[in-house]
């Protein structure tokens, strides 16, 4: 006979299994011992991967990854400060609407309040963003949500080992669910009349595209967006937003979640401005825009013929431009590092990129890719923080093998993740090139208020933060091939060339003129 902490185990994983976990990442712990032994075992029989990390922040932001390229993934830890590690990959998940699963090991509720060791209110630890069912030995069944963090916490009683021979596994389950994704629009048509343009903001999909293609409107689409395709997408429309072609603008359609510009958030707060807002996704629906409406992305009228005309040739102009200015400049710069990235990006491969300045240098370097090919680009903008992106970005290139995956992050994302690199000898590495733009610091911030000459004396103790870190020691320490690159030729040679496994490409960018470099950019736009 098996225990109580066995049996509920193995009842809880084979539940997993049944509704379409296909991951499972597991951080070491002994109170969840019987939950490692069942997904384990799961494992060996081919049910599932399994995924070990040393430390739950980097775990949960691996099975953070897989869930955000179609995987359907679990993380596994043990009780007390173990579970608050994982709260900034549930909190990003929470608010990009990610199914990502938070299992917890606990102790019985008959120890809580007692100061028992490494005992704490694990019920509601993640907040009221994110569901927890408390489940203990005869508990009944719990639920999943696709496009919602759950979080299951498990009470577990001594003994905490399988006393049996069965090998923590039960009996054959039903077949896994085929995942559903949830669907928007209720065929509410949009009108033509106003001069229009559609923003397609993180995880946007198709339909942004569709919409802004039938009506002859331009598109303003995030690199993550999924929607930065086709004729409509333009590449330098953050620059041409604070133009007199932005100023035009009567409407915007929103899709998804745009985080990336001020000119966006500029443009949907005006007074002016009519914003149909499609309803989104994640623990936050409302928004702060005059409409939110669901509607049918094919139902709408054509627009002004010669409105997306004046918009294609505007940047065209500025694009010309601004490759211009960066080619002349007589370093290699984050802007042109990030273009290349993308270039090098082939048909059907990943991108996971990191929050802060390489998503936005990204935005306007992205070639217009072709539609179909199946390119995926993924970021962490559910609150767009920085912690986890390695980790990621493993997760990713687990969940969605490809031929070319590449990562590309800031020197300070990398640093704060840099223990995602640290994987036993047992687990899958995937091929993976991580290009880290070294500006040894924050670089965002001298393109903010805080950036400016009267703020200088104080501004890198506070913002600036440099750390003349050696990534190649790191690298060596954690035994990641590391290779650092001075041109963009041998950056192209390096994205080319890719020697398999996970590696890291270290691009050292100057910091010292990126304010300059921003304004000068932002005056292409009369």
């Amino acid at each position: 006979m098996s225990n109580p902490s066995t049996d509920l185990a193995r009842g809880i994983v084979a539940t997993l299994v049944e509704a379409g976990v296909t991951d499972v990442v597991v951080a070491p712990g002994s109170r969840n011992a019987p939950l490692s032994f069942a997904v384990y075992a799961a494992a060996e029989a081919g049910r599932l991967r399994l995924h070990s990390r040393l430390d739950e922040r980097s775990a949960g932001f691996v099975a953070l990854g897989l869930s955000k390229v179609g995987a359907r993934a679990a993380v596994l830890c043990t009780s007390g400060t173990a579970v608050a590690n994982l709260h900034p990959a549930v909190l990003e998940a929470a608010h990009a609407a990610v199914g990502l699963i938070a299992v917890t090991a606990d102790r019985p509720a008959s120890l809580r309040g007692t100061n028992a060791n490494q005992t704490t209110d694990q019920v509601g630890v993640f907040g009221p963003l994110v569901r927890t069912q408390d489940l203990a030995a005869g508990s009944g069944d719990f639920e999943l949500a696709d496009d919602a963090p759950t979080h299951l916490n498990v009470q577990l009683d001594d003994p905490l080992l399988p006393d049996d021979d069965e090998g923590g596994w039960l009996p054959e389950v039903p077949a896994a669910r085929e995942r559903r994704w949830p669907k928007y629009g209720d065929g509410t048509p949009i009108p033509a009349g106003p001069l229009t343009v559609v923003v397609a903001g993180d995880d946007a999909g198709p339909p942004a595209r569709v919409l802004a293609e039938r009506a002859g409107w331009p598109l303003f689409a995030e690199p993550s967006s999924g929607s930065r395709t086709g004729e409509s997408a333009l590449r330098c429309y953050r620059l041409l937003l604070d133009g007199e072609l932005g100023g035009r603008i009567e409407r915007v359609v929103v899709y998804g979640h745009p985080t990336l510009s001020r000119p966006v958030t500029r443009l949907l707060a005006r007074s002016d401005v009519e914003v149909w807002a499609q309803r989104s996704p994640g623990v936050w629906a409302e928004r702060p825009f005059e409409v939110d409406v669901e509607f049918d992305a094919l139902a709408c009228d054509p627009g002004e013929p010669g409105w997306i005309g004046e918009w294609h040739a505007a940047d065209a102009s500025v694009a010309t431009q601004l490759d211009a200015l960066l080619a002349a400049e007589p370093d290699l710069t984050p802007y042109e590092v990030l273009g290349a990235v993308a270039t090098a990006l082939p048909p059907g491969g990943l991108l996971v990129v990191g929050a802060s300045s390489p998503i936005r240098d990204l935005d306007l370097m992205v070639p217009r890719y072709a539609v179909g090919a199946r390119r995926k680009v993924v970021a962490n903008r559910g609150l767009a923080g920085i912690d986890g992106t390695i980790s990621t970005a493993i997760g990713a290139a687990l969940g969605r093998p490809s031929d070319r995956a590449f990562a590309v992050m800031g020197d300070v994302t990398f640093l704060h993740d840099a223990s995602g690199l640290f994987l036993g000898p047992a687990e899958e590495r995937p091929d993976l090139t991580i290009v880290v733009v070294n500006d040894d610091g924050g670089s965002i911030f001298a393109m903010l208020e805080q950036g400016d000459a009267a703020y200088a004396g104080a501004y890198d103790r506070l913002f600036g933060t440099p750390h003349h870190v050696d990534l190649a020691a790191l690298c060596a320490a954690s035994g990641t091939p590391h290779w650092r690159v001075e041109s963009l030729p041998e950056l192209e040679q390096a994205l080319a060339s890719p020697n398999g496994g996970i590696e890291i490409v270290e691009v050292r960018v100057r910091r010292d003129n990126r304010r300059d470099l921003d304004a000068r950019i932002r005056a292409l736009v009369p």
